[in-house]
């Protein structure tokens, strides 16, 4: 192993905390591989009308759709039964199927209306990093055109309140990923977000959205253009969250483990204690992703949350080069795509 894979190696074993199970013993007879199930408007509605249960968690919706493969089939469950499917006691009060596929049913209607995809776990569509997460959601509901599945992207976070010197680099680092065709993910809140979003749109590569609530209304308000400017450059919209659903504190996390998901690398750009951005740190952390900070905005007033995580072994970047340095010296597609980068510039500068 040479010096700098050692490091990097060294480095991954310092940060990675360890907080949950890898493997759920509900899951331990199967694997969540990508497998054909029957199409058509029954089975979709089936799926919708399972995303809607919310009483029911990421992992126990799966086990829910893998073992009935009906809308008759659901109607007829019994309480009982889907507490023997995901293995613990519910509240009577919050089975209802019928409402389930009443919702599912309008749904349905405003996602055909709005062009907007629902893609299951087991669905090939599915981003495949995400699908390798601890607890990948149910399903996506999907505007727009997600990533290609093959190509590194990389997670940019922040504050909301950044300073100026922040705001710029994100977005010159954004600007910076996209022009050398690696897709920049971001949750479109304001500040560090919405600045990496517009200098991702820059750029040749797309940008892609995860939103806290549902499709229907993009939170804040204020970058509703923002979003329209995603959508019409090619861009995409991402939510696990049904149409209706109400905008509350406890669904930015969730919101941030599939920003996390979904990322090749997570780099913080400005954060102080107790931000958001580094909670989105942490998710790819368990994850085994990499973890960067910029090392524009170390040693400001509002970026101790960063200052924290170099502390702990996280490198510092400031340029697309340092990132596909640090993922050549790793190995694996990383270092293919910057092979391949290099390639490309020296034969377009000759």
């Amino acid at each position: 192993m040479n010096p700098r894979a050692a490091r990097s190696h060294l480095r991954r074993m310092r940060m990675k905390q360890w907080k949950h199970p890898r493997i759920l013993a509900l899951f331990q007879d199967s694997c969540l591989d990508p497998k054909s199930k029957a199409a058509g408007p029954k089975a979709m509605l089936l799926e919708l009308a399972i995303a809607r249960m919310d009483f029911l968690r990421s992992h126990e919706k799966i086990l829910l759709s893998r073992a009935i493969g009906s809308t008759e089939a659901l109607l007829s469950l019994r309480l009982q039964e889907l507490q023997g499917i995901i293995m613990r006691s519910l509240n009577r009060e919050v089975w209802n199927p019928a409402d389930c596929l009443e919702k599912a049913r309008r749904d349905e209607e405003f996602l055909s209306y709005k062009g907007i995809a629902f893609v299951t776990v087991e669905d090939p569509r599915y981003p495949p990093q995400l699908r390798e997460t601890y607890r990948p959601p149910f399903g996506l509901y999907v505007r727009g055109r997600l990533p290609d599945a093959e190509m590194p992207c990389v997670a940019l976070v922040g504050t909301r309140a950044a300073t100026g010197r922040g705001l710029k680099a994100a977005f010159s680092l954004a600007e910076d990923l996209s022009s050398r065709g690696i897709s920049v993910i971001s949750g479109l809140a304001l500040g560090i977000d919405s600045a990496a979003h517009r200098g991702a749109l820059r750029g040749r590569a797309k940008t892609l959205a995860v939103l806290p609530g549902g499709m229907d209304s993009v939170y804040p308000a204020s970058n509703k253009n923002l979003a329209a400017r995603i959508l019409d450059e090619g861009g995409c919209l991402v939510t696990e969250n049904p149409p209706e659903t109400q905008i509350r504190r406890y669904r930015f996390p969730e919101r941030n483990r599939i920003i996390a998901g979904l990322a090749r690398s997570c780099v913080v750009i400005e954060a102080p204690d107790g931000s958001g951005a580094l909670i989105t740190a942490e998710h790819s952390l368990s994850e085994g992703r990499d973890v960067f900070v910029h090392s524009a905005c170390l040693g400001g007033n509002r970026n101790s949350g960063c200052g924290a995580l170099l502390n702990q072994g996280a490198v510092a970047v400031a340029t697309s080069d340092d990132i596909i340095a640090e993922w050549a010296s790793c190995g694996g597609r990383g270092a293919e795509f910057y092979t391949a980068g290099k390639k490309e510039e020296i034969q377009q500068h000759g």
